[in-house]
């Protein structure tokens, strides 16, 4: 059996409304259109376990409508969860404004998922199994009362447990001593360019992904994304190298980083190299920009076919039959 994919972050609801406009402050505009999914942490799950590969979600769900929906939606996709329904409150919720640009304006409220205890990590870790990739997010990081207990949980992997950061968006704002514990103890880094620059100061993706790589750990490995030019991919002791993208028609990039990184750790549990897993990470975000809505990953079939000619086309379409 391969390993699973384990969030250790938020899955939230997410409000969709689109605007012509965003309105001026004090002021009003109609929405066109309004869609309510599954978010945060979500998409990376799905785009793991269509692939295959088993995926729980370790974080907490609450009791009301959007904590339904979250339940609905990770059992739809086989998703499992670790730990009960808080009952006490529901789950949080991000409200995202896209206007005619297509530009993303986002207000998130927080709910159950935010208030993780000591408890619900040790009843955490007494489930996880040697061999699971986890995944910590940094907007879990960033909380005032998670940041710390995941830091902890991180820390406290044992040896043979993968672990995977995603620093997210708001690296920058993560105490350094919640986020140095969790480099110490991380295995793959995966960060687009932006956070990557944010960590390193460099520009430039793959002087960012070396100085990444120096920053962590010797047996770590680090992944900066680069939209439509794939990766740079720094396996342990050797320099960056590129992994090119795959030219597409993007429609929708919602989510293409959640697709790279849930793909990416999906292929390594199944036994891929690192390389081969960030070629078939790469090739599985462009699927998923091809295609409106929340949570676009491909599946194996979808991908084999969206790889077509490629040979790495068959070792996807291989996997189910290991």
């Amino acid at each position: 059996m391969s390993g699973r994919v384990v969030l250790a972050g938020n899955v939230i609801a997410d409000l969709v409304i689109e605007v012509p406009a965003l309105p001026e402050r004090g002021g009003d505009v109609i929405g066109t259109r309004t869609e309510t999914t599954a978010g945060g942490g979500f998409n990376m799950l799905v785009a793991a376990r269509r692939l295959g590969t088993e995926a729980v979600y370790a974080g907490l769900h609450g009791t009301g409508p959007y904590g339904d929906l979250v339940r609905a939606a990770l059992a739809a996709e086989g998703v499992g969860a670790l730990l009960p329904a808080r009952a006490d409150r529901d789950t949080g919720f991000t409200v995202a404004l896209v206007d005619s640009g297509g530009e993303r304006t986002f207000v998130t409220s927080f709910g159950a998922e935010a208030t993780l205890a000591p408890a619900d990590v040790a009843a955490v870790t007494a489930q996880l199994r040697p061999d699971d990739l986890v995944q910590v997010s940094g907007y879990g990081l960033v909380l005032p009362g998670n940041g710390p207990l995941l830091s902890g949980l991180a820390a406290a992997l044992p040896a043979g447990t993968t672990l995977c950061l995603d620093p997210g968006p708001l690296v920058a704002d993560i105490p350094e001593r919640v986020l140095s514990p969790v480099l110490a103890r991380t295995d793959w880094l995966s960060a687009n360019a932006r956070e990557a620059r944010l960590m390193t100061g460099h520009e430039d993706p793959r002087a960012a992904a070396a100085a990444l790589g120096q920053r962590l750990a010797p047996r770590a490995g680090v992944l900066v994304r680069a939209d439509r030019d794939g990766c740079w991919l720094a396996v342990p002791g050797h320099p960056p190298v590129h992994v090119p993208g795959f030219p597409v028609t993007a429609v929708d990039s919602n989510g293409a980083g959640d697709a790279h990184v849930g793909a990416f750790l999906a292929l390594l549990a199944q036994g891929l190299d690192p390389l081969t897993a960030a070629r078939g990470a790469n090739a599985a975000a462009a699927s998923a920009v091809t295609r409106r809505g929340p949570a676009t990953a491909p599946d194996r079939t979808e991908l084999a076919a969206f790889l077509a000619d490629d040979p790495l086309a068959a070792t996807i379409a291989g996997l189910g039959k290991r």
